[in-house]
């Protein structure tokens, strides 16, 4: 009699441990996906950053790095200005 009581007290702590492991899975997957979405938010702003680096250096260097990132900026400009006026032609 005393080994059928315990057998049922193991199997309720073993019920007891199964849940717990699930809800500590479950914590730990989503500090996972919260990490991993920090991760992607470091990258871009590193990548924004080395970007920034680089187009300052251009300003600051000489005549035909300015010359040539005059042109790039108004290139930019005409192909936004393109893009707004293909896209707002194709909504009406």
């Amino acid at each position: 009699m005393a080994d059928w009581g315990r057998g049922q007290n193991a199997v309720a702590m073993e019920d007891m441990l199964d849940v717990e492991n699930k809800r500590m899975t479950d914590n730990l997957a989503s500090k996972v996906t919260r990490l991993k979405s920090d991760s992607d938010f470091l990258s871009a702003t590193g990548l924004l950053t080395g970007s920034m680096k680089r187009f300052s250096t251009m300003t600051r260097s000489g005549r035909e790095n300015r010359k040539l990132l005059c042109f790039v900026s108004v290139g930019l400009v005409v192909v936004f200005f393109i893009l707004y006026y293909l896209v707002s032609k194709a909504g009406t």
